[in-house]
């Protein structure tokens, strides 16, 4: 519980199958066109490892695969992941559903990579579907293919798999403080814009929380509860970007809180001690991502571990 783990080490040793497809936040790291002291550390591989957009896959069996958030890099996360390639007939995959926590472009542009005619259920709240829906782009997915299926906040659903039978997972979608994709902020902000996801087999639970502007009583206690936790990792100060020169927003402004800030993760889930605690959707400008920074070695002091892409976790039932 809680040792810092490599791509090709499992981590939290404890069946939940996790994999970290993705640990960056949008743009990934390094991101395009940014020749920031980190981006430049990650492409020339000094002190930085490379990382593309924050998605999770889980499965209850090894065999068949739930993905959270399809990344803009979903395709080569794919083909980085063994785990997810297809065995067998001509066609197919072992991906059996995509549930998004939002609308934001770094969570849904993935799901045009899986437009191959492929069943699999599409979930997310009514808020995400809905967004989904007014843009044309995304009637790629033939709804007669690929279900939508609206989430009911708090409420347990099965996570089923394409063969109707229940795949032994137990998801619950509950809302977090955020806001509206930069997209469709004009039509203002509803309740289920931004969601966390806990995923439980009955006995061990998982939360995935890669966006929130604000830690609730509510989120701490679900934390403190949980075995594994992912959770926003995109800055670690409000200002560093507007500091840095790279954008005029804060992290309030894009949504998130800031890992070391006041009311941040690293202060609010300090007497969480339960969880393996992974900080996710790691912005390009964060410095955790410099392997020997004073910042990394206080949040793994912290008892947090910073996700890599590859990452396994495992949460073993008796």
């Amino acid at each position: 519980m809680g040792v810092v783990g490599r791509p090709s080490q499992t981590v939290c040793e404890k069946m939940i199958d996790v994999i970290v497809l993705g640990a960056a936040a949008g743009g990934g790291f390094p991101q395009w066109n940014s020749a920031a002291p980190g981006c430049v550390a990650a492409r020339t591989r000094q002190g930085a490892k490379a990382r593309t957009q924050a998605s999770l896959a889980v499965s209850a069996d090894g065999k068949r695969w739930f993905i959270l958030n399809a990344s803009p890099d979903l395709r080569q996360q794919i083909i980085d992941t063994p785990a997810l390639h297809h065995q067998g007939s001509l066609r197919g995959t072992p991906i059996q559903g995509v549930v998004l926590t939002c609308g934001e472009i770094d969570a849904v542009t993935g799901l045009l990579t899986l437009r191959e005619r492929e069943p699999f259920t599409l979930m997310g709240s009514d808020s995400t579907l809905q967004q989904l829906a007014d843009n044309p782009i995304f009637g790629a997915l033939d709804p007669e293919i690929v279900p939508r299926v609206p989430l009911i906040l708090d409420e347990a659903t099965s996570l089923m798999n394409k063969d109707g039978i229940p795949s032994g997972l137990l998801l619950t979608a509950f809302a977090v403080p955020g806001k509206a994709p930069l997209y469709a902020e004009a039509a203002g902000s509803r309740p289920d814009e931004t969601l966390g996801l806990s995923i439980t087999d009955g006995k061990k639970m998982m939360l995935f929380i890669p966006g929130c502007a604000q830690i609730t009583p509510e989120i701490v206690e679900r934390v403190a509860a949980a075995d594994l936790v992912f959770f926003d990792g995109t800055l670690w100060r409000d200002d560093e970007m507007i500091r840095a020169g790279l954008s005029p927003k804060s992290g309030q402004r894009m949504g998130h809180v800031s890992v070391n800030d006041a009311g941040g993760p690293v202060e609010c889930f300090t007497t969480c001690e339960k969880p393996c605690k992974v900080l996710i959707h790691i912005n390009n400008s964060n410095p955790i991502l410099f392997e020997d920074s004073p910042e990394r070695k206080d949040v793994e002091r912290a008892g947090w571990t910073v996700a890599e892409d590859g990452m396994t976790f495992r949460l073993d039932t008796p």
